[in-house]
């Protein structure tokens, strides 16, 4: 077990590099099980839940071959893959719900255990099950594992979800492209990492109209052929690396970001003062100032991400004034105020309403992450904390962060890296 250690009071100044989208890359590997045959996967992070996923495709009879420095993953997929999604992988990550629509489809069978993943609050699957019903599938829960078959080849259907969930719009986007007929999936989710998924799909050979926007039709085809793909860069790391800039008053040029991806959270950051600027390859953030608070409102892509909401609570902790934050998409998201409240924040929830009201400065202590995001929050407020902050749950930071604590030495931050003291 480890610990990171951060010391507060260091501004932030140079440059860091992107690497591809965690919610896109996990997807991406399980959209080659469509495939038989050798797909590449590019830009590929390297953070634990590739690492997982890449267990999780072997197990399904898949060949994998993942080369961390070079951020690459290959995969050989066979004419038959295995169906069987194990608990011991499933509860560790919840995107390898990914394989259900695949799986379905390709092989007409797919046994995904119920998934685990951050303990941010309830995720239901109903939309994911009720669009694969709708296709032809008979799915039922069984014994904590989620039971799909189809006697023949799935059919399209139309379906209207909900919510744009994005989990929901993978799973029967990636079913309906060898279904038979046309798919039409109204109010599907709009996340560069679903048009990411959609843009391999049509390499794949894949029949898609309407990417980017909130109706998908998808003609079904016979078979789709293996590719390379580079994955999209991380907005959610792009817009964390913005923050900690913005919170230490510092001054970071953000290599491979795309500030379109970010277009909401980047306002906010010009509304709390900062300066933005995009430049060839990328874009930069600079702050010369206490940052001023701001109000902010979770909302599905192109709203403010909810994985950017703790990162937004931790610089508006040192702000100056007072903000209200919405969380409308994850109802326990707000858990890791209580950890924020150790270095001295002043955050008080209601329901999905969280009030800040901004510190000068904030003191070190030692917390613990309860999720990716929430992490990362906590390492940003450790970085403007007087004193020594000491981060418990790495694992939870390097599930969605790749080289974090390096990118941030490299910035100039006092983070190092230690084993858990008894």
């Amino acid at each position: 077990m480890e610990v990171l250690r951060v010391t507060g009071g260091r501004r932030l100044v140079g440059e860091v590099s992107l690497a591809g989208a965690k919610n896109s890359v996990l997807k991406l590997m399980a959209a080659t099980l469509l495939a038989p045959g050798t797909s590449t996967i590019t830009n590929v992070p390297d953070i634990l839940d590739v690492e997982i996923m890449a267990e999780l495709m072997r197990r399904l009879g898949c060949d994998v071959h993942h080369d961390r420095d070079g951020g690459l993953v290959r995969i050989d997929v066979p004419e038959q893959p295995d169906h069987r999604a194990d608990y011991d992988l499933v509860r560790r990550m919840r995107a390898s719900i990914c394989v259900l629509g695949p799986l379905v489809t390709r092989v007409r069978a797919a046994d995904v255990a119920l998934p685990g993943g951050d303990n941010i609050g309830s995720r239901g699957l109903d939309m994911h099950v009720d669009g694969l019903r709708r296709m032809g599938a008979d799915v039922t829960s069984e014994h904590g594992y989620l039971l799909a078959q189809a006697s023949d080849r799935l059919q399209g259907a139309h379906t209207w979800l909900d919510f744009p969930s994005v989990g929901a719009t993978e799973t029967i986007l990636m079913a309906a492209v060898l279904a038979q007929g046309e798919t039409v999936i109204d109010n599907a989710a709009r996340e560069p990492e679903i048009v990411d998924i959609c843009q391999m799909l049509l390499a794949m050979g894949a029949c898609i109209e309407g990417v980017g926007t909130s109706t998908l039709t998808i003609e079904g085809v016979e078979r789709l052929d293996p590719v390379e793909h580079a994955t999209v860069p991380d907005r959610i790391v792009a817009g964390t690396w913005a923050v900690a800039a913005a919170m230490t008053q510092g001054d970071v040029f953000i290599r491979g970001g795309h500030a379109d991806h970010l277009a909401m959270p980047l306002e906010k950051l010009v509304t709390a003062g900062a300066s933005i600027d995009e430049e060839p390859g990328g874009f930069r953030v600079r702050m010369d100032g206490r940052p001023q608070a701001v109000d902010i409102v979770t909302l599905p892509y192109p709203g403010f991400p909810t994985d950017l909401q703790p990162q937004f609570i931790a610089m508006n902790a040192i702000a100056e004034g007072a903000a209200l934050v919405t969380e409308n998409l994850f109802e326990a998201r707000f858990r890791f105020v209580q950890e924020l409240a150790r270095l001295g924040a002043d955050v008080r929830t209601d329901g999905h309403h969280a009030l800040v009201r901004g510190r000068a400065r904030l003191s070190a202590a030692p917390v613990e992450a309860t999720d990716i995001r929430a992490g990362a929050g906590l390492v940003l407020a450790g970085l403007v904390a007087e004193g020594e902050t000491t981060v418990y749950g790495v694992s939870h930071i390097d599930r969605g962060y790749a080289g974090f604590i390096p990118k941030l030495q490299g910035l100039g931050a006092g983070i190092v890296r230690m084993d858990q003291p008894d």
